[in-house]
C-alpha cells in the first residue's frame, strides 16, 4: 500500500457529502493505509486559493458505501497523516423547520448525537501504537466545531449571495433509513436544526486529533415531520445537491482561502489535546 510522500502533503482537507466527488482540478490521487484500515476512497490533492487541499469522497466515488459503514476513524487518521489540520465537512441534510427548506445552507454550532453503533473514538481500549498500556483521553465537544472555520465558511456563503443559516443543531442519525414521522417530529420538538446521517463521528474523532472540523448542511429536503406527502426519497435529496454544487463549490473555495494558516490556529481545537499523551503515534 502506497503512503502520502512529502509532495503530496495539504494543510486543508475537504469531506465531500452526497454528490460531492471532486473540488478542483489537477488533482493527485494519493492511497493512503492507517491502523485503523483504509478510507472510504483515495485522496485527492490539490491547490486553490494558494492552499493544498486533499479531497476525500466520504461514501466513496460511487456512493458504495453507506453511512452506518464508513470507516471514520480512517477518514480523519488519512487526512491528518497527509498534514492537514482544518477540515470543511459539507453533508446533505433534511429540514426540520418549514422555513429550511430544499437550497438552505446553514451552518451548525452544535450535534445531537442519535447513532447506535459506530466506533466514535480512537480510545476504545485497544493497543496504543507505541506498544504500551491504552490511554485514557476525554475531550471536551461542548463546542464541536471550530469558531474561525465557521467563520470562514459563513462569510464565503455570504459573499456568494447565499444567505446562510448561522448557527443550529444538526442531529445525527444512525440511517441508511430516513427518519419516521415521529422521529422528526420529535426532533423538532427539542429545538433541532436538521437531520443527518454523517456528521457523528466526524466531528468528535477530529477533535480528537486536533484538527479544525467545519459542518457544512445543505438541506435538500423537508424531514418527514416537517411535511406531507411520502416523506424524502434518496433520488430527490440527489437532485437537489446536483442543484446547488455550483454554489456549494464556490462556498467551500473561498471558504478555504478564509481559514487561517495552520501555525496560526489558536481555537479550543488546536488546543484539545494539550497536556495530554495520546500514544498515537502522529
Amino acid at each position: 500500500m502506497a503512503n502520502p510522500s512529502s509532495t503530496a502533503g495539504a494543510e486543508v482537507g475537504v469531506i465531500g457529502g452526497t454528490g460531492l466527488y471532486a473540488l478542483v482540478d489537477d488533482l493527485t490521487e494519493v492511497i493512503v493505509d492507517t491502523p485503523y484500515g483504509r478510507p472510504s476512497d483515495s485522496l485527492f490533492v490539490g491547490e486553490t486559493g494558494g492552499r493544498r487541499v486533499a479531497f476525500l469522497p466520504r461514501h466513496g466515488r460511487g456512493h458504495g458505501v453507506p453511512p452506518h459503514r464508513i470507516n471514520y476513524r480512517a477518514n480523519l487518521w488519512a487526512l491528518r497523516s497527509l498534514g492537514v489540520r482544518q477540515v470543511l465537512a459539507p453533508c446533505a441534510t433534511g429540514g426540520l423547520r418549514a422555513a429550511y427548506g430544499p437550497g438552505t445552507l446553514l451552518v451548525p454550532d452544535q450535534f445531537v448525537d442519535r447513532t447506535t453503533g459506530r466506533v466514535q473514538t480512537y480510545y476504545d481500549g485497544e493497543q496504543r501504537l507505541d506498544g504500551r498500556t491504552p490511554a485514557v483521553l476525554h475531550v471536551s465537544a461542548a463546542d464541536p466545531y471550530c469558531p474561525r472555520g465557521r467563520t470562514a465558511v459563513l462569510r464565503a456563503a455570504a459573499d456568494q449571495d447565499w444567505e446562510p443559516v448561522d448557527g443550529g443543531t444538526l442531529v445525527v442519525i444512525e440511517g441508511p433509513r430516513f427518519s419516521t414521522r415521529a422521529e422528526s417530529r420529535w426532533y423538532a420538538d427539542q429545538g433541532w436544526s436538521v437531520v443527518g446521517m454523517t456528521g457523528h463521528p466526524e466531528a468528535v474523532l477530529a477533535r480528537e486529533l486536533s484538527l479544525c472540523y467545519t459542518s457544512i448542511a445543505l438541506v435538500t429536503d423537508l424531514d418527514a415531520g416537517a411535511e406531507s406527502g411520502q416523506g424524502v426519497t434518496h433520488a430527490e435529496v440527489l437532485e437537489v445537491f446536483a442543484q446547488n454544487i455550483d454554489r456549494l463549490r464556490g462556498v467551500l473555495l473561498q471558504a478555504v482561502g478564509g481559514l487561517p494558516a495552520t501555525e496560526d490556529r489558536t481555537c479550543v481545537c488546536a488546543q484539545a489535546l494539550d497536556g495530554q499523551e495520546t500514544g498515537l503515534g502522529l
